[in-house]
């Protein structure tokens, strides 16, 4: 591993590359520390702790901390990701965006396009709801209002403020892309997450130090956390892979085709969106109690029903998981186009006829994957309220955020290994694909 590590930095163009990485995310961490003008900091920071299992929790996850600070990147990339989602589903009822899918790279850059528009729009929305927002709420203790001074004024301010800063991230996002390792968007959420780890291991250490957690439950929670991040490893590369053969055709003197490959249909087909969705679902009726204090108690009640470590919230979480596994799944992949695409360049899956008996199979196999994918997602998004109210854990293990840090991190270090064994040099897996390779 140390070998492999000394070999980046003997490619000056992957060198380089890692280094503007590091440069851009330092500027977003660097900006999540900028405040919004007008905000009494002190109340927005008690009324932030009073709202735990909320959708400002989870969009603060998003946003690094920024939301809870309020600062200039205090949407953070969600605007991004639900025009982007928004966009995505679009594109299965709307037949110009369809067409500019099949389009290839042109047609992908128009639906960027499209998504950067949204992306300003949606951040106008959140930007105007949440200065309204922020004037009615005061801080829990002692009443302090957290905007001093509202008024048309501070819309204005907020609303130019945070959209600016969302435009902001996500230029940096694609400037890491296009400059950079990784996919942008991907590593500043995971810069965001991966933040935290200091104060939480700094809140370990000092229970530790204060004699309220045990070493031994210290060691044996480093070595579960290890097992767990090799499992969500596994299965993120998990793939179910359907055999396809392709005939041969004889075109002039030249014979085509007679190869065989594979489908690879993963097993994880949606990706971190189902927790994302579900989540968003179910705090949503905390959220309106916290907006709507004395004034709807049959709120509050299903608010405290519906709180992380209860079993109705885990119970629905998990439904929900199960419906958007299998929702997005079916927006995002149509097996009747891919058996259609098969079908034209002359393949076909071995014992089953071409045309509609190869989409039903396809179908078939991926709604029995899809389903091993939702509880596999189910469990690690159950596991922090597991830990924390039956072992009394000290800190959030687990959930869309570690899922969202181990593929971002599988991901990265693939585009690195890439880098490095087309120059032919040894990447991170000495007797894996980068051994065979050199070879041959």
């Amino acid at each position: 591993m140390a070998g492999s590590i000394q070999n980046i930095f003997k490619i000056p163009e992957l060198k380089r590359r890692l280094l503007i990485t590091l440069a851009l995310l330092l500027v977003y961490r660097i900006g999540v520390h900028v405040p919004t003008p007008g905000i009494d900091g002190a109340a927005l920071a008690s009324f932030f702790a009073s709202t735990q299992g909320t959708l400002f929790g989870l969009f603060d996850m998003f946003s690094g901390g920024a939301l809870e600070q309020l600062s200039v990147f205090a949407l953070g990339i969600m605007p991004y990701i639900s025009a982007s989602i928004i966009l995505q589903l679009l594109t299965v009822v709307v037949p110009h965006l369809e067409q500019l899918k099949k389009e290839g790279q042109e047609g992908q850059k128009k639906i960027t396009q499209y998504t950067r528009y949204g992306t300003i729009i949606l951040s106008i929305i959140q930007g105007f709801g949440i200065a309204v927002g922020l004037e009615k709420m005061a801080a829990p203790a002692g009443g302090v209002a957290i905007v001093a001074n509202p008024g048309w004024e501070f819309r204005l301010l907020t609303i130019l403020t945070l959209t600016a800063g969302t435009a902001f991230i996500m230029w940096l996002g694609e400037q890491i892309t296009e400059r950079g390792v990784g996919n942008g968007i991907s590593l500043i959420i995971f810069t965001g997450i991966v933040a935290r780890m200091p104060s939480a291991v700094g809140n370990t250490y000092r229970l530790l130090s204060a004699g309220e957690m045990q070493l031994f439950l210290v060691l044996a929670l480093i070595v579960f956390m290890v097992v767990v991040v090799g499992v969500i490893n596994f299965f993120e590369q998990g793939q179910r892979r359907i055999q396809i053969q392709y005939a041969k055709r004889v075109i002039g003197r030249k014979m085509y085709g007679g190869q065989s490959t594979y489908l690879p249909l993963k097993i994880n087909m949606a990706g971190v969106i189902p927790p994302i969705f579900a989540s968003s679902i179910i705090v949503f009726p905390a959220t309106l109690a916290g907006f709507s204090k004395e004034s709807a108690p049959i709120l509050k009640k299903i608010a405290t029903i519906l709180a992380p470590g209860q079993w109705p919230y885990e119970a629905l979480f998990v439904l929900f998981i199960f419906f958007f596994c299998y929702f997005y799944t079916a927006v995002t992949f149509n097996p009747s186009d891919v058996a259609e695409n098969m079908r034209k360049q002359g393949g076909f899956v071995p014992g089953i006829r071409p045309g509609s008996k190869t989409a039903e199979y396809i179908d078939r196999v991926l709604s029995r994957i899809t389903l091993g994918g939702a509880l596999y997602i189910s469990a690690v998004c159950v596991l922090p309220s597991v830990l924390i109210t039956q072992f009394h854990v000290p800190f959030y293990f687990g959930g869309t955020a570690l899922l969202i840090v181990v593929g971002v991190a599988i991901d990265t270090v693939s585009q690195i290994e890439s880098h490095m064994m087309s120059r032919h040099y040894e990447g991170f897996m000495k007797k894996g694909t980068a051994a065979r390779v050199r070879g041959r």
